[in-house]
């Protein structure tokens, strides 16, 4: 399963920025829609296209290793 750290990354950039960062200015920079960002966060198995990965690598300037990670089937936290 592919899991997005979306969460972690908001946290911290908003411990980096010194202020509060929510979805919707997350989907005004990038221009991905606030409840594809709440899928991707809260949607196990979500499917998004790789112009958002790349948006979001943009957005908080990381590599695409930071933001996705894979977890083997079984290993999956319920």
């Amino acid at each position: 399963m592919i899991r997005f750290k979306i969460q972690e990354l908001l946290a911290l950039k908003q411990f980096n920025d010194g202020k509060r960062v929510t979805l919707i200015e997350v989907g005004e920079a990038t221009g991905i829609n606030r409840m594809t960002l709440s899928r991707m966060i809260n949607t196990r198995g979500y499917s998004t296209v790789t112009d958002n990965l790349d948006k979001l690598c943009s957005f908080f300037n990381c590599k695409i290793e930071d933001l996705v990670e894979f977890i083997p089937e079984g290993e999956e936290k319920t």
